[in-house]
């Protein structure tokens, strides 16, 4: 989101000048919110609206097993009054790698895939060690994919730490209050989900569907009804448009713009007719007595 506001405000320099310096850009905006949350001890807006904080999971052990053994008789009475939530925060030195790692971490590895993707090092004309760089490069990059999707089962399973940065460093998100209200309500969040499925759902189905298709089945039921039968037979019922080198299906003798008909019929053997629904067998220029085989025949 800073990101794309921060592009808009250099919407109107020179095309490209941004692109030179996407790393360096990524990893300022990646430092201002880890200087502005992290470091001083508070949530990021999206982590706040859920309610979450950072607390160090190293404390929180050495605590528990640093429980003496007098207070194990009032274990009862004590878990009425803690919720699980208590601990502290992050130490200045699980800050410090936070950042080393979230923000100098992925700019060197972005500058180094721009330089390497630059000098070609992968092409098999370079010499032996730019490959051996490369192949070690992407070894890495596999390695670090699959232990984070390692990482994410793991995740799903037990609930503790997003990524191989906070398992690394055993920085936990836990709520901040056990009896906070939700700021978003139920419904609102139901809609989102209800519309984000949605719209995954047609970006994947609408490649899928042939767009002439659907508007050959749909232009019926927006067809003036008004509109004579002799002037729709003279536009092509596949692109709607006047045929500049008209053609005929045969048998039905029904007009098509060349292109249209060439290519529906290379591309469907038993290629029916838009308007009819019979199967196209030849085609026929208009006024020619030469007619041409489609490739069913």
């Amino acid at each position: 989101m800073l990101k794309e506001q921060l592009v808009k405000v250099f919407s109107l320099m020179k095309p490209g000048m941004l692109f030179q310096y996407e790393p360096e850009l990524d990893a300022f905006l990646e430092f201002l919110i880890w200087r502005f949350s992290i470091w001083v001890d508070k949530p990021t807006p999206g982590i706040a609206l859920m309610n979450l904080r950072y607390r160090d999971e190293r404390a929180v052990a050495l605590r528990g097993k640093a429980l003496p053994t007098s207070l194990v008789c009032l274990s009862p009475y004590l878990s009425a009054v803690r919720t699980g939530l208590e601990g502290p925060g992050l130490t200045f030195a699980q800050k410090m790698w936070y950042c080393v790692a979230a923000v100098g971490g992925q700019y060197i590895w972005a500058c180094l895939q721009s330089f390497s993707a630059f000098r070609r090092w992968g092409d098999s004309e370079q010499r032996p060690l730019a490959r051996r760089a490369w192949g070690l490069m992407q070894r890495i990059e596999g390695l670090f994919k699959a232990a984070s999707f390692g990482n994410l089962l793991i995740f799903l399973y037990t609930g503790r730490y997003r990524n191989l940065i906070e398992r690394s460093l055993q920085a936990r998100l836990v709520y901040e209050s056990p009896n906070m209200n939700r700021a978003v309500s139920f419904e609102y969040m139901n809609r989102q989900l209800v519309w984000n499925e949605f719209s995954e759902m047609l970006l994947l189905l609408l490649p899928l569907l042939n767009s002439s298709t659907v508007k050959s089945f749909l232009h019926p039921f927006s067809k003036d009804k008004s509109s004579s039968s002799k002037e729709d037979d003279s536009i092509c019922p596949i692109c709607w448009a006047s045929p500049t080198l008209v053609y005929l299906a045969l048998p039905c003798r029904h007009r098509y713009c060349y292109y249209c008909l060439r290519t529906r019929c290379a591309a469907v053997p038993s290629f029916q007719c838009s308007r009819c629904s019979k199967p196209v067998v030849a085609m026929q220029r208009h006024g020619s007595d030469v007619e041409h085989k489609t490739q069913s025949q």
